[in-house]
């Protein structure tokens, strides 16, 4: 079917999407993209897929006519920006593509994790930001940098251990109009910030004095990771009494800018039932 009257969908042909990343078996994005579209009466598949980065290029080509998008999570966003046509702004400026739309002229890339952050920190309360941290200096970080300039930060500090990769995050910082500061994890003394946002695998090993350290300047945590709670930085959050969100707020809203892309191809667009569409994905989450 192709939805609801009133909703603009770019082809009724194209009807198959996936997630592809390496691993991959953890992702939540099935669940909650089959629930959005449940609810947009848009009878559409969503799988995942096992990709790395040397079978990319070739899976990729592969596609035919039937396939709508992709949602791509490491270690593919960097593959995905060099195979995209055209790209977003926020894309653009991360050098990452999370989310491909397949057309008839070529894949078109987005980053929906930047608006995925701004979102998930709205949803709590955080509209504006002036000091910043972000912990790990990866991917992601790079992400949350961006996001942090869209609500105004002026200064980030970056918790890191790989002094080149924050050098990559300054530069960035130049350009977005955020001044980027580096600490080593045993700087002796931390800024005061009013916003955390961890970036570190969920399986990254964080002393508690290094957590603890990091939680009493902290203000609030946003940590991307949503596997399990509470990470070792959402425990010290915990002890400190400051208030802590896991990364589920920052999957589902960055999910439902990707449901806007491959439904009308906008990720600035709102779909016509969005707040029952991102109610029926919480749940899906929250059911697993």
């Amino acid at each position: 079917m192709l939805g609801p009257p009133g909703l603009r969908v770019l082809s009724s042909d194209a009807t198959r999407l996936a997630v592809w990343g390496d691993p991959i078996a953890h992702s939540r994005s099935p669940q909650l993209h089959a629930a959005a579209y449940r609810v947009l009466d848009l009878e559409w598949s969503y799988e995942r897929r096992r990709v790395d980065m040397a079978t990319f290029p070739e899976v990729l080509a592969s596609l035919d006519h039937g396939w709508r998008g992709l949602s791509l999570t490491m270690p593919l966003k960097a593959a995905a920006f060099a195979a995209a046509r055209t790209r977003d702004g926020r894309a653009r400026l991360t050098g990452a593509v999370n989310t491909l739309l397949l057309t008839a002229d070529g894949p078109h890339g987005f980053n929906t994790d930047v608006p995925g952050i701004v979102d998930a920190l709205g949803d709590e309360g955080v509209t504006s930001v002036g000091t910043a941290r972000i912990v790990g200096a990866g991917a992601t970080a790079t992400s949350a940098l961006v996001a942090l300039a869209e609500l105004g930060s002026h200064h980030v500090q970056i918790v890191a251990r790989r002094p080149e990769a924050i050098a990559e995050l300054v530069a960035m910082g130049e350009e977005v109009g955020v001044t980027v500061a580096a600490a080593a994890w045993d700087e002796p003394r931390l800024d005061d910030v009013a916003v955390t946002i961890a970036t570190l695998p969920g399986g990254a090993q964080v002393t508690d004095a290094a957590a603890d350290a990091l939680a009493a300047h902290g203000g609030f945590l946003l940590d991307a990771v949503y596997g399990h709670w509470p990470t070792a930085l959402g425990a010290a959050w915990d002890r400190t009494g400051r208030p802590a969100a896991s990364g589920l707020g920052m999957l589902l809203r960055q999910a439902l800018v990707q449901v806007r892309i491959f439904v009308a191809g906008d990720p600035d667009v709102p779909l016509g039932d969005e707040d029952a569409v991102l109610a029926a994905m919480r749940d899906a989450a929250m059911g697993d």
